[in-house]
């Protein structure tokens, strides 16, 4: 009776399998992205004329080795820690120097972190912030919050990608998932999903820790996922942004936040054809000069290119206009 059961449990197997791959009507199968199998990142699918298996890397770039284009910029490679160029549209890798090195990220954390907001949040949300907000570490870039102070999250948005405000990437981290570190664990189940795997995150604005790091490639899909939201384009896009919120008292402070993107300052000029829509910069000490930068060539085609662990901001910007010039 068991040798029966089984047989025919296995018959009604192949026959599902049958059915499947030879076209009674159109079925999909789909199995999520795991990283810890290899057979998970696939899509199978089934129609009367066509079968196939899509790949999960189907839409995106996909590095595998280093791609140069063109020569090395003056000061030579040894100058920055790893660059790479990716043809949005049509998923190429233009050029990849070091792309899968892990390196401090710094402040380009925060694409991250804005991705989990607009994927998560609400814009008109009101956001309150916590004592949290009081970073003490030299050197950290605050918009100046103080415990109690209230705002959208369209406004701490701002203060984030514009002004690279870390005490807005606590109050997000804390609005969206209570505390610091649920919120990067959200962070890294995110990383994950995307596939960004050399990649770890603990905390949401990319101040120094051994323990935080990604890669130029990751910070691509991490940032090519934050571009499906058009507020994210709209806002890299702005140079300054001047907004109102209110104090713990109920009074209302009005605050200006400027871009950290020279670009967008206009101190650095893009190569002719080439327009740069915007980004995210990223500097610690440990991590040197960092930028992500979504551009646009004379036909609106978009790029991403990202430069890591430059020495210094021009021959950062000097590195990325080198990227640029591909382009045009």
């Amino acid at each position: 009776m068991r040798c029966t059961s089984k047989r025919n449990k296995a018959i009604a197997v192949v026959i599902s399998a049958c059915i499947l791959l030879n076209g009674c009507g159109s079925i999909a199968y789909e199995v999520p992205y795991d990283i810890n199998t290899n057979v998970s990142a696939f899509r199978f699918e089934s129609a009367d004329t066509e079968r196939t298996a899509k790949s999960f890397a189907s839409d995106i770039c996909v590095v595998s080795e280093d791609v140069i284009a063109g020569e090395e910029i003056e000061t030579g490679s040894e100058s920055y820690g790893s660059a790479a160029l990716f043809d949005v549209n049509n998923k190429r890798v233009v050029y990849a120097k070091n792309a899968t090195a892990q390196l401090y990220p710094a402040s380009m954390t925060k694409v991250m972190t804005a991705l989990l907001a607009m994927k998560y949040g609400n814009m008109d949300d009101v956001l309150t912030a916590s004592e949290n907000v009081l970073i003490q570490e030299s050197g950290a870039t605050l918009c100046g919050f103080k415990p109690g102070d209230t705002m959208t999250l369209d406004q701490a948005l701002h203060g984030l990608l514009l002004y690279s405000g870390n005490d807005a990437a606590v109050m997000i981290a804390e609005y969206i998932s209570g505390s610091v570190e649920d919120f990067c664990n959200m962070m890294n189940t995110e990383a994950a999903r995307l596939g960004a795997t050399n990649t770890h995150f603990v905390n949401p604005h990319g101040l120094h820790d051994e323990n935080h790091y990604s890669t130029a490639y990751d910070l691509y899909l991490i940032f090519n996922e934050a571009m499906k939201y058009p507020v994210f384009n709209e806002m890299i896009h702005m140079d300054t942004y001047t907004t109102n919120y209110k104090n713990s008292v109920g009074e209302m402070v009005n605050i200006t936040y400027n871009t950290t993107n020279r670009y967008l300052k206009g101190d650095i000029q893009p190569p002719t054809e080439v327009t740069v829509i915007g980004g995210k910069t990223g500097t610690t000490k440990a991590a040197r000069s960092n930028l992500i930068l979504l551009s646009k060539d004379s036909a609106g085609n978009p790029f991403i290119s990202v430069v890591m662990k430059a020495e210094d901001s021009d021959i950062l910007y000097l590195k990325m206009n080198s990227l640029l010039k591909v382009i045009d």
